[in-house]
């Protein structure tokens, strides 16, 4: 069979086509760094994107990836991420793997890709049993490129069986979102831990000689989340490539809500008077979400719910009526927002604030993305909460599960096998797999291979990580200082910091 007649699995299992769009751009030899003149990379990108020219540093982070090396990217929302591991997945043979926390994410990215005839798929749990079965039999004919899923599938054992077949080419694995480890991953998400066992693994099961890379995407990582990332990940001599944050045109301001119908007031007028301008309300919870997003609808706004426990379709209904105009915000809890590109969002409004400051940072960089001056309010109790116990007890019950975790995985090791195997835990005891995340965390336990762990020393003394960074969400909330030079210190970036006076965030309007 020619290049020209391979073909790729359609959404849906619907048939196969064919075409031959960048199979000119492959390279020829097997797993080495792709050697390509920079006229056919910039080719390629004008051809599949159609834009002229890559904005600093993409050309860079491409060229790196080309070359197969480790590297920590940290860009703002909005920057044009996405491409710069896209186009060398697609300039090499061999499949590049995107491990992506939401199925949202994977799909918006998947369906562009597929838009514009690209060999990309998507694995996750709520895909129907056919699409699953042809992305499977795909991944094993080497018809892809790139391969979305969340950690939890990649680890999965069909998938991973596959993974490991010694004549499957992977290149490179790519973690999208990567603060995402860091938020998630000691307790939410415990797979994100076990991520940095999958190379040595797959390697194990390669030829002689197999190179494999690892990059990090965020927008978000002050330097104990990017410190963590690398550390998890186990990336070798990683090349970094850190933007800050700063965005001129986004105005973000704290308002205080002495009452919970204060708080709906504020709000209220808020909206009232951005009617024609599109935004998003962020919440806490999904009942939150559903019960505000009803309070609204009765005041006579065209708005919907969003939350990580609708079904697929009431999703993308929702996601297509918010990007199309048809309701001009949406009421949503933290899973909506990554990877949704609508550049004319001109207002976000925290109804609740959260509890993490790289979840404000990128919430709130969903607005402005065109350029244009957009408002970010974020509504707070009044700090005694005598008025208003809300945000005080958001935040204890937030702490209080922090340490009750903890204190859980400390209790399970001394029932734990010193050696084990993740599966066989999780099935003897409910809280298994978060406790060996919060014990890899603590550096109690080393990860064998992503599925085999072994316990050593007690643990160290170290505070949780996400209290010390809810303790900084407070801090910022509460802040009289530039609320962007804020922003810029706790993400590391201390000399950009150093005289700045945004002269509109409301502390430097005040």
């Amino acid at each position: 069979m020619s290049n020209d007649e391979i073909t790729e699995p359609l959404a849906g299992n619907r048939g196969y086509i064919q075409h031959s769009m960048i199979w000119m751009y492959l390279p020829l030899i097997m797993n080495q760094p792709t050697t390509k003149s920079w006229h056919e990379v910039r080719t390629a990108f004008q051809q599949i994107w159609g834009y002229e020219d890559f904005r600093p540093p993409q050309g860079e982070i491409v060229s790196s990836l080309l070359a197969q090396k480790d590297a920590l990217i940290i860009m703002p929302t909005g920057g044009g991420k996405s491409i710069c591991f896209q186009l060398p997945a697609l300039l090499q043979t061999g499949l590049t793997l995107v491990v992506s926390p939401l199925v949202a994410l994977m799909e918006n990215q998947v369906q562009e890709l597929r838009e514009s005839h690209q060999k990309a798929a998507l694995l996750h749990s709520e895909l129907p049993s056919s699409q699953r079965r042809a992305t499977l039999q795909a991944l094993e004919g080497q018809q892809l490129r790139l391969l979305y899923l969340s950690p939890e599938t990649l680890l999965s054992a069909p998938v991973w069986e596959r993974l490991c077949h010694p004549q499957l080419q992977i290149n490179g694995l790519i973690l999208d979102e990567a603060h995402c480890l860091v938020q998630w991953g000691d307790t939410f998400r415990p797979a994100y831990r076990r991520l940095g066992a999958v190379r040595p693994a797959l390697l194990k099961s390669k030829p002689p000689g197999t190179k494999i890379s690892i990059a990090a995407f965020t927008a978000t990582a002050d330097p104990s989340a990017q410190k963590i990332i690398q550390t998890v990940l186990q990336l070798q001599q990683p090349e970094i490539f850190r933007l800050n944050p700063y965005r001129p045109n986004l105005h973000p301001s704290v308002r205080i809500a002495w009452t919970p119908r204060g708080r709906k007031q504020q709000l209220l007028k808020f909206i009232q008077n951005r009617l024609q301008q599109s935004g998003l309300v962020y919440v806490r919870t999904r009942r939150d979400s559903e019960d505000l997003a009803q309070w609204l609808a009765e005041m006579g706004f065209a708005t919907a719910s969003y939350h990580a426990g609708l079904g697929a379709t009431e999703r993308r209904e929702v996601e297509a009526s918010w990007l199309s105009g048809k309701i001009p915000f949406v009421v949503c809890t933290c899973a909506f927002g990554m990877g949704i590109n609508k550049s004319d969002v001109r207002w976000i409004a925290h109804f609740h604030a959260p509890h993490l400051l790289s979840e404000y940072v990128q919430e709130i960089g969903r607005a402005g993305r065109d350029g244009k001056p957009a408002q970010a309010l974020t509504l707070v109790s009044e700090p005694t909460g005598w008025l208003d116990s809300g945000d005080k007890q958001r935040q204890e019950f937030f702490q209080q599960q922090m340490r009750s975790q903890q204190q859980i995985a400390q209790q399970l090791v001394k029932k734990l096998p010193k050696q084990g195997e993740v599966n066989a835990v999780t099935r003897q005891f409910p809280e298994g797999a978060t406790a060996l995340a919060l014990l890899h965390s603590n550096g109690q336990l080393n990860w064998l291979d992503p599925f085999h762990y072994t316990i050593g020393q007690k643990a160290g003394n170290q505070q949780p990580t996400q209290l010390h960074a809810a303790k900084q969400m407070q801090q910022y909330l509460t802040t009289k200082q530039c609320r962007w030079q804020f922003l810029l210190n706790a993400f590391g970036f201390d000399k950009e910091a150093a005289n700045l006076r945004c002269g509109h965030c409301d502390n430097c309007r005040q």
